[in-house]
């Protein structure tokens, strides 16, 4: 698929044996694929090495925004309908869009004009529409730095303020139902974090909400082995992929295991999205993690009470 076309071609799905029900491939041949989202029975989702953002209506995919350099990561929805594109190229960038893929603003910087060393991560906006995202570190192999970060944009704000460092390779960000605790994956190290949100979108009580090396037994030994992006349900469940893993694990807010959807199309699952009513799963992954383009897919699963 030319992921830098206008209208990509249409792919058949295709049914393939899972370990808890059937697992259907909706999207093939995407490069890097992240940041699903299912808007008005529309799916979204960007690939950081084709640098799209793209839109499948159930038949037909068509790529909406080509930034070329982005390294399009993550993908979030305003409240306002717009898009925010997590640019995970080093240094970063933060894009919004409007629906259709159009720029409407963009961030090099933060507040205090600091570049984004590290690259963009991911992004989740809040009930009041504001947002948070995560500034991710070098890709260096074995990694050795520890420089990820919490930038935070108030509603209505027009600069991304830092308010938590120190995160070792910061990638996936979810916010509970209440808008009171928000998480954050750090990939290296297997671990989610949570930080009590305060009224003015400051951080505090940093703490260790879930050990995923406790939880399941690791599929590979990789120092890359770890939490990737999440989502949150209505009922405050966070349901996070594990790259390296093959997997997307669903936690109760209290941490505990509910759940393990294990996903035949690759072992570098990256992301999440709940489709209508929160009944079925579309998640994005890679085949193979150590391939350099990144080849994946686009399934759909379904979810579990």
């Amino acid at each position: 698929m030319n992921y830098m076309s206008c209208i990509a071609l249409a792919v058949a799905a295709l049914a393939v044996p899972a370990a808890h029900g059937a697992e259907t491939v909706v999207v093939s041949d995407v490069l890097g694929a992240e940041g699903p989202l299912f808007v008005d029975g529309n799916l979204y989702y960007v690939g950081w090495i084709s640098n799209a953002l793209s839109k499948w209506d159930g038949k037909t995919s068509t790529v909406l925004n080509d930034a070329k350099g982005c390294g399009h990561n993550g993908l979030a929805l305003t409240k306002h309908k717009t898009f925010l594109i997590a640019c995970t190229n080093d240094p970063g960038a933060i894009i919004e869009t409007d629906m259709t893929g159009k720029q409407v603003r963009r961030w090099d910087t933060d507040s205090k004009g600091r570049k984004l060393i590290g690259g963009i991560n991911d992004i989740v906006v809040t009930a009041n529409d504001g947002a948070y995202a995560t500034v991710f570190g070098p890709y260096i192999d074995q990694p050795t730095a520890v420089i990820g970060k919490i930038l935070y944009l108030a509603p209505g704000g027009k600069k991304w303020v830092e308010v938590a460092g120190d995160l070792n390779y910061a990638n996936g960000i979810g916010v509970s139902p209440d808008g009171k605790t928000l998480y954050v994956s750090e990939m290296v190290g297997n671990t989610i974090l949570k930080f009590t949100v305060n009224a003015d979108g400051s951080l505090s009580q940093r703490s260790n909400f879930a050990l995923l090396t406790l939880l399941v037994p690791n599929k590979n030994a990789s120092a890359w082995l770890g939490p990737d992006s999440m989502k949150v349900d209505r009922k405050g469940n966070i349901y996070v992929a594990q790259w390296f893993g093959g997997k997307i694990l669903k936690l109760s807010p209290e941490g505990k295991l509910l759940h393990v959807f294990e996903i035949v199309a690759g072992d570098g699952t990256t992301n999440v999205a709940f489709g209508q009513d929160e009944k079925d799963l579309y998640v994005t992954v890679v085949k193979d993690p150590n391939d350099a383009q990144a080849k994946g897919y686009v399934v759909k699963i379904p979810n579990v009470e």
